[in-house]
């Protein structure tokens, strides 16, 4: 009952969030909407009971611009990164949640980019669009480089295609390691469980160098290792 509750409290706060959302991603800085997301992501913490342990704060600024690449376990991760992440920051997200009304709809109109998975040669041009949205208006993307949630909250191998956005745009790579999501609401499940869920965020690493597959392939190893390593240290 108490997770009813919940949820039904998440869906009515998350309409109204979207609806005002909506109205503020036509404001051309996105001040508004950034603000809204870091209340958004607040409220469903504290409605979720959910704490945050967050390290690594000082490896990096958050007036630059940076691709956060992140393991991914829990529907949690998104949130909690809207929450813990200091900078102007937007997520990729799959076309096919455009179609929902309100919450889809300010995805399309905000700073989010919007991917089609089934088509590369769109995809391209989505990476080229979150790109100039990088440049022109300081916003920092976070990427889920396993392409979708782990079951088992291990980290998983990093999919190519999720990865070559962070090194085509060609901005510094901050590893992020998210430990106890998959605790919260597993994968495939409706079942809420308070707790804490700790956040590290490692140090930048430059992608401006990358040339050939081969290199692009050693980064996004490299970058998964530091993942793994400190998601390990923090469970």
């Amino acid at each position: 009952m108490i997770t009813l509750i919940k949820l039904f409290l998440i869906a009515i706060h998350s309409l109204i969030c979207s609806i005002l959302a909506l109205f503020f991603s036509f404001q051309p800085s996105y001040n508004l909407y950034f603000g809204l997301s870091k209340y958004f992501s607040t409220v469903i913490l504290w409605i979720s009971g959910i704490k945050l342990e967050v390290t690594g704060l000082e490896n990096f600024s958050p007036e630059k611009t940076y691709v956060f690449v992140s393991n991914h376990a829990s529907q949690y991760d998104i949130v909690t990164l809207q929450k813990s992440i200091p900078n102007r920051m937007a997520m990729i997200f799959k076309k096919e949640l455009a179609k929902i009304p309100f919450f889809g709809w300010q995805l399309y109109f905000g700073p989010y980019v919007m991917i089609d998975r089934q088509n590369m040669e769109k995809a391209l041009k989505s990476i080229e669009e979150a790109k100039l949205k990088m440049q022109k208006k300081n916003i920092s993307i976070v990427v889920f480089a396993e392409g979708t949630r782990s079951k088992t909250g291990e980290v998983q191998p990093f999919k190519r295609g999720a990865f070559r956005l962070a090194t085509l745009v060609g901005y510094p790579i901050v590893p992020v390691s998210i430990s106890g999501s998959n605790k919260i609401m597993p994968k495939g499940t409706f079942k809420l469980k308070s707790g804490t869920i700790r956040i590290h965020f490692d140090k930048p690493i430059l992608s401006e160098d990358v040339e050939t597959r081969e290199d692009e392939i050693a980064l996004m190893n490299n970058v998964r290792d530091i993942i793994i390593k400190n998601h390990k240290l923090a469970d």
